[in-house]
């Protein structure tokens, strides 16, 4: 155990603001066997990969700001879900699609979404005099720079909320219990490839 908290300590560096896949297995090579051991069962597995490597891989995704692709964290879950559950019963690699409905969609593409929704929703609901809620409504005074704007995490924020089909999602906001469920169903939701292919080209980790 030992050993695994201190190659899990090196994923830490992500904090620093970057994405390296080399460092994101680093926990994951570490238990590489432990992993793809019968000995131990699926469910004590993804015990392991979901409360304990996972979140460290996206600590701080709550503030993210996504610009590009997110192709490095999805290869780096991809590559630890396919070592716990193995190949298929015709010895064949399970497909990125068969992996995602394993997990119920759970994925942690949608991981990032909800925890960023979950800091939208609690800014939100902060009082106006709040030095948070001041800083988010905030607007510039100088004049915007030449050419396309940067991404904003406001405008990611907004846009996981159209996909979601959230129209009066400003009432729902307000509502601690309301939006805790909004936020449970971003974990698990289902996009098809289309939306899958658009998210690859326009997240990113935070800058």
């Amino acid at each position: 155990m030992t050993e695994m908290n201190q190659n899990l300590c090196a994923l830490r560096v992500l904090s620093r603001g970057s994405v390296e896949l080399s460092d994101m297995m680093a926990g994951s090579y570490a238990n590489k066997a432990l992993f793809k051991s019968n000995l131990v069962s699926r469910k004590s597995k993804l015990k392991l990969y979901w409360p304990v490597i996972r979140p460290i891989v996206v600590y701080g995704c709550e503030t993210w700001v996504c610009k590009e692709n997110i192709q490095k964290l999805s290869v780096f879950e991809r590559k630890i879900l396919r070592k716990i559950f193995g190949p298929t019963k015709e010895w064949r690699i399970k497909t990125n699609k068969e992996l995602d409905e394993l997990i119920k969609h759970r994925n942690i593409i949608n991981y990032v979404k909800a925890q960023r929704l979950s800091s939208f929703g609690h800014t939100n609901r902060m009082p106006k005099t709040s030095i948070v809620k001041r800083l988010h409504k905030w607007k510039p005074f100088t004049g915007k720079p030449a050419g396309r704007p940067k991404s904003r995490w406001d405008d990611d924020v907004r846009n996981d909320l159209k996909k979601m089909k959230l129209v009066k999602w400003a009432e729902q906001v307000q509502d601690h219990s309301k939006w805790k469920g909004i936020v449970e169903k971003a974990k698990a939701q289902s996009c098809s490839a289309t939306e899958e292919e658009e998210d690859g080209r326009q997240l990113q980790h935070f800058l």
